[in-house]
């Protein structure tokens, strides 16, 4: 089962009008920190927040006026159920898509204002993607594979076709990987064009399912650990993936959950970009895993953008922790009046900002005297702390950093 470059320009006259040609985006930032020139494929600017769209609307404008009536189900976590969700709205066709029920909340509500009916159950993709099987034989409808489908892959190898027109002296491309489908359509669309350019994939170290089909030579289950990166966190990859990532993708490479936090956090303070986890490990590939490459043009592609608020949140204040920009204190001091206003007055002299206080004067630990205080501050930088610290301390503060 081979896909042709001619394939993938017919998927590219089908989805004209529909999914956006995306921007190639230069990084002063990127390319500062990597000694590269990094361009950005945005591919968490198209239309349902992620690439998806592209193969999921090639897939079902390719079915039979026969299987349209009947109607299609797709199982995902998110952007697959989005894009099939859309795609089915716009070719009038009637879609059912079965998510885990710990799906994003964000993606749940995005895939039901695009048309479909959402059947939320199971655990992670692999239940719910048995779920959706059984539903596809009691209602007779076609499935909508994610990844492994020649209209799917051929759809996701338009990406390829953008890049290369945008620019055509490319030297590396770096893909988000999961099942798959990304990297294949784009690996082939590129290669039969210009067969020098690499093709680097990259897993979430926590679910490295595709890594380890290629190391086996099996694309089989692999029990992996929950990631941030849940776009990309597939048990067993495709076989026509597999497949086809054998014969044309040039290697793999895994980045661990810091990393992928890392990447989101410079992507949107420096960058001005939301990305969600999976979208962000090409980024953070380039920054821990690509070292050895210099001078070269290089293409990330930033798959997606859907990722929760909450999410965002939890990982900026991680991000800030590990970067020594925010800090946090517990500090024991008199249990009198004016107390808590003079440690405070000590920390703004330290250029410190304050961002929270839990003040607790009820611990059974500290004596009946003295009060406890939890204070998160925004800092400058490692230094800065252990300066406020030592500030603290020689105003006779007993001080503790959390």
């Amino acid at each position: 089962m081979n896909i042709s470059k001619k394939e993938i320009e017919n998927a590219r006259e089908t989805l004209q009008g529909v999914a956006y040609k995306t921007d190639l985006s230069y990084s002063n930032t990127l390319s500062g920190m990597t000694g590269n020139s990094v361009y950005l494929k945005m591919e968490n600017y198209q239309r349902t927040g992620s690439f998806k769209l592209r193969g999921a609307y090639n897939k079902i404008f390719n079915l039979t006026e026969k299987e349209k009536k009947a109607g299609v189900v797709a199982s995902s976590a998110g952007n697959h159920a989005q894009g099939v969700a859309l795609s089915a709205t716009l070719l009038n066709v009637k879609s059912f898509i079965v998510m885990p029920s710990k799906a994003s909340i964000v993606k749940v509500k995005a895939t039901k204002s695009y048309g479909a009916n959402v059947i939320l159950h199971g655990n992670n993709f692999d239940e719910a993607n048995e779920a959706a099987r059984k539903l596809q034989a009691e209602k007779n409808l076609v499935f909508v594979h994610p990844y492994d489908d020649l209209d799917v892959i051929r759809g996701q190898g338009t990406i390829g076709l953008e890049i290369l027109e945008d620019m055509p002296d490319v030297d590396v491309i770096v893909v988000p990987v999961g099942g798959g489908g990304l990297i294949s359509g784009i690996a082939v669309a590129v290669k039969e064009i210009k067969p020098n350019v690499k093709i680097i994939g990259v897993e979430a170290k926590n679910m490295p399912s595709m890594k380890e089909a290629l190391l086996t030579g099996i694309p089989s289950f692999y029990k992996g650990f929950p990631t941030i990166a849940d776009g990309i966190a597939v048990g067993k990859p495709g076989e026509i993936t597999f497949e086809i990532i054998k014969k044309y993708v040039d290697d793999i490479v895994l980045v661990d959950e810091d990393e992928i936090a890392d990447a989101i956090i410079i992507l949107m303070e420096r960058i001005k970009t939301i990305s969600e986890g999976a979208g962000a490990t090409s980024v953070a590939a380039l920054l821990y895993r690509l070292r050895d490459y210099s001078n070269k043009k290089i293409v990330a592609v930033v798959s997606g953008g859907n990722i929760d608020i909450n999410m965002v949140s939890r990982i900026i204040n991680k991000g800030l922790v590990k970067s020594f920009r925010k800090a946090s204190f517990k500090v024991v001091l008199p249990d009198r009046p004016g107390s808590l206003w003079r440690l405070l007055q000590l920390i703004a002299e330290s250029g410190a900002n304050v961002l929270s206080i839990l003040h607790n004067r009820e611990r059974g630990d500290i004596n009946l005297d003295s009060a406890e205080v939890i204070i998160d501050l925004e800092v400058f930088d490692r230094d800065h702390i252990y300066e406020i610290k030592s500030l603290l301390e020689n105003h006779q503060y007993e001080v503790k950093l959390i």
